[in-house]
């Protein structure tokens, strides 16, 4: 026999105290009327009203567990003896806090119907028939609208809690979202200086290793590459985690320095000297004055375009486009000949789908073919205001 079979299960006794104490308070409710009707009633009718009440008590747990049953039984032993009208006062109350309004009213209906009969054989002298009955149903029916009103508080309580719980469950949901963003953010910024950098190095290393009969200046201008794309690194990872830590996209400060087209020149100039053939076609000339988030999402897309070039279609010439103007918009263009293993750039890999993201952030567009000719175009478009 398991640990699970000899669980022995916790009492269930506890249950039945508010029966207990319902019990005991309205028993004391019936001793007083058991009391006040044997002082006005005849010797004959004293073991009667004894044993109705008894009878009355013994339906209080009955109205517990099945209200509508025991309330009426309670109803009925009303038109017998006084003593009963606690328990069907009780039953009406009850019933009305838990059950439909008309169960509680067909329960009500029955008690009054009872306090009707016991008048008419059992009168008081001092308080007529029509004024007995008048306030025997102004008492239930307060009895019927407190209990519904207590039922329609306890449901309204019910609903603002479940809200409660539905809020936080939201809020929840919209934390884990903003973290999922972030984290894609993050991964966004790590691939775009990362594979960069890193794309930069392995070329320059990749010189060195293949041709180590190069001559010294040639090994040495290698060497320069590496130790500047390192360093150059380490900065641009120092500059992701500024960004990552502002709060503020358009803020003109949230640009780190570096990473803007002014910058461009920079990242051709590190490609060329790596080995990489680039045609750039840039009417602009001296910096203009570009929002920085569009600035830093143009750099991007450069960087990326180059940086597949050099993974995908090493030796390749690359040819880098720009143009646009304020209120037209910031148009990059990018096109280099596949080689026959780099298929991987036919696809649209994660920095792609990086780079449609981040343009998107800034209402613009990115995509990406190969023509019949095997080459491969990547363009973009950016917001540029007046």
């Amino acid at each position: 026999m398991d640990a699970a079979t000899c669980e022995v299960k916790p009492p269930r006794t506890w249950r039945s105290v508010p029966v207990v104490l319902t019990t005991v308070a309205i028993g004391v409710l019936v001793a007083t009327m058991l009391w006040s009707a044997t002082r006005s009633s005849s010797a004959g009718l004293v073991g009667v009203d004894v044993a109705l009440a008894m009878a009355a008590l013994a339906l209080v747990p009955v109205v517990v567990r099945r209200p509508q049953i025991g309330g009426v039984l309670a109803g009925l032993l009303v038109a017998l003896s006084p003593v009963a009208t606690p328990v069907a006062s009780f039953a009406v109350l009850f019933i009305a806090r838990n059950r439909p309004f008309r169960q509680a009213a067909a329960v009500a209906a029955v008690g009054v119907a009872g306090e009707a009969v016991q008048a008419f054989w059992r009168p008081v002298p001092s308080l007529p028939y029509g004024w007995r009955l008048v306030l025997m149903m102004i008492a239930y029916a307060a009895l019927l609208g407190w209990g519904t009103w207590a039922q329609a508080r306890n449901a309204l309580l019910a609903a603002l809690r479940d809200r409660a719980r539905r809020a936080e469950q939201e809020q929840e949901r919209r934390v884990d979202e903003a973290r999922a963003a972030e984290r894609s953010r993050i991964a966004r910024e790590m691939h775009d200086v990362l594979a960069h950098r890193l794309s930069l190095l392995a070329a320059a290393a990749g010189a060195v290793e293949y041709r180590p009969d190069a001559p010294p200046e040639r090994l040495s201008a290698a060497a320069g590459v590496i130790r500047a794309s390192a360093h150059h690194a380490l900065d641009e990872l120092r500059e992701v985690i500024t960004l990552l830590r502002s709060d503020d996209t358009e803020s003109p400060t949230d640009a780190p320095p570096g990473q803007t087209l002014a910058d461009l020149p920079r990242l051709v100039d590190e490609a060329r000297a790596a080995g990489q053939q680039i045609e750039v076609d840039d009417p602009f000339g001296p910096p203009v004055e570009i929002p920085p988030t569009v600035g830093r999402t143009a750099y991007r897309i450069a960087q990326e375009a180059l940086t597949n070039a050099r993974k995908h279609a090493a030796g390749q010439p690359v040819r880098l486009v720009l143009g646009g103007a304020p209120g037209a918009g910031l148009s990059i263009a990018v096109s280099n000949p596949t080689t026959p293993d780099g298929g991987a750039t036919v696809s649209a890999g994660t920095g792609l789908i990086g780079l449609a993201e981040r343009a998107a952030l800034t209402g613009g567009r990115v995509a990406h073919h190969v023509d019949a000719t095997g080459r491969f175009h990547l363009t973009a478009w950016l917001p540029w205001p007046t």
